[in-house]
């Protein structure tokens, strides 16, 4: 009872600020969720390729790779406020920016750095580090409600872009989608987003004393998180699945269209695969706050084994579509909070930004391979179907490494030193 009453407290204290770091990471999810519907306007206009038009996100998917960890160091000195507001506002420009494209692949692929540029100041590491900083108990329901963002963006990106586009064109949908959903996630940030370290500097300016320490976090130093064989194993788990996962995101809506499906049904389909993410996110949420998160991820991560071969060209029907989507959903909704909750566990509160930045950097590596390698398979042999395959033996492979995970270690004091 006092562990549920502790949990009750924690969400009554801090429960506007899990609701702006879920719209604030949807905000940075949504460019991912709704690809997919703006392939064929864009490749109607300028006839390109799918690989020309994924490469553009697999750029800003290596800039990810390679700066996330300097990210996590910024959040980790300076928490995460500091980031978020700026990095709100220049995301939602860059967004309004894709309404400028003019069938120039150089100008294209400009327009995709300099969102990756700016997106890495709003990626999952600000909003799970915010999060985590300030829940105990309650942790993993609290990063699924937050990381449900990315499943709220599934659900309401493919409809509304495929509205908009029908409506007012592509131009204006990416106008409407940048500047509305960034500006509604720029005010709730303002308003209720302060992690642990903006608490203590509010503190400070409210008392206008001395200034406050800074909160002494238990956890492993940076070397010693880098020789954590539990850490690599969520490493390695992390990205084969999601290699997959996002190709099968980013290229969900065209699946479905190969499979039999008109766009308008697609693109509902694709939303229901985003209600099932949410519930996905949900559910794992409360079972890794009552049984170790190895059991329910290693079964969640090998489920897609199941899913996946029933979207396949040839074998898909209405009826195995709707189940294969509700599996693949449902899974691709605990994926990354899978990981922010396991590293968190295992790695403790002390480096976390910085040690989930390099968390980030797995997963921004397979944002980058799986939608450029889902695209060259299209082209090369006019179809999903090897995507797909190859998807069930690396989802088999990824749900065994969490489950070998050993136990949680204890964090009761900041005993690791600085390194």
């Amino acid at each position: 009872m006092e562990q549920l009453e502790t949990a009750g407290a924690e969400w009554r204290r801090h429960w506007p600020m899990v609701l702006a770091a879920c719209i604030g990471f949807s905000f940075m999810s949504f460019m991912t969720a709704a690809a997919g519907v703006f392939m064929d306007p864009l490749a109607a206009e300028f006839h390109w390729g799918r690989t020309e038009l994924s490469a553009g996100m697999a750029i800003a998917s290596l800039l990810s790779i390679l700066c996330s960890p300097f990210i996590g160091i910024l959040i980790d000195r300076h928490g995460s406020r500091r980031l978020a507001l700026p990095g709100l506002v220049l995301t939602s420009l860059a967004i309004a920016a894709f309404s400028q494209v003019n069938g120039s692949i150089p100008q294209w692929l400009a327009l995709w750095v300099i969102w990756g540029v700016v997106a890495l100041l709003v990626q999952s590491t600000l909003w799970s580090a915010a999060i985590a900083s300030v829940f105990r108990v309650g942790r993993g329901l609290a990063l699924g409600v937050t990381m449900s963002g990315t499943a709220l963006a599934q659900v309401v990106a493919p409809p509304l872009s495929n509205a908009l586009i029908e409506a007012f064109g592509w131009r204006t949908a990416y106008i409407a989608l940048g500047l509305g959903w960034g500006g509604l996630a720029l005010v709730l940030s303002a308003l209720f987003l302060f992690d642990v370290r903006d608490q203590a500097r509010r503190r400070q300016s409210q008392a206008k004393g001395p200034p406050e320490a800074a909160p002494d976090l238990p956890g492993l130093g940076i070397g010693e998180a880098w020789r954590d064989i539990s850490l690599w194993k969520v490493a390695v788990a992390t990205f084969l699945v999601l290699t997959v996962t996002i190709a099968v995101v980013v290229h969900q809506f065209p699946i479905l269209v190969e499979a039999g499906m008109s766009r308008s049904q697609a693109a509902w389909l694709v939303s229901l695969s985003g209600v099932a993410g949410v519930m996905g996110k949900l559910v794992s949420g409360t079972l890794i706050d009552r049984f170790h998160a190895r059991t329910v991820g290693g079964i969640t991560l090998a489920s897609t084994a199941v899913g996946w071969p029933l979207l396949m060209q040839g074998i898909a029907t209405p009826v195995t579509i709707v189940i294969g989507i509700m599996i693949s959903g449902y899974a691709a909704g605990t994926k990354i909070q899978l990981c922010s909750y396991l590293t968190a566990r295992y790695a403790g509160m002390r480096h976390y930004g910085t040690i989930f930045g390099f968390m980030t950097s797995v997963i921004a590596l397979a944002s980058a391979i799986g939608p450029l390698a889902a695209g060259l398979s299209y082209d090369r042999y006019g179809s999903y179907t090897p995507l797909l395959l190859a998807g069930v033996a690396i989802s088999l492979i990824s749900g065994g490494l969490v489950f070998s995970l050993r136990p949680y270690p204890e964090w009761r004091a900041a005993t690791a030193a600085p390194a």
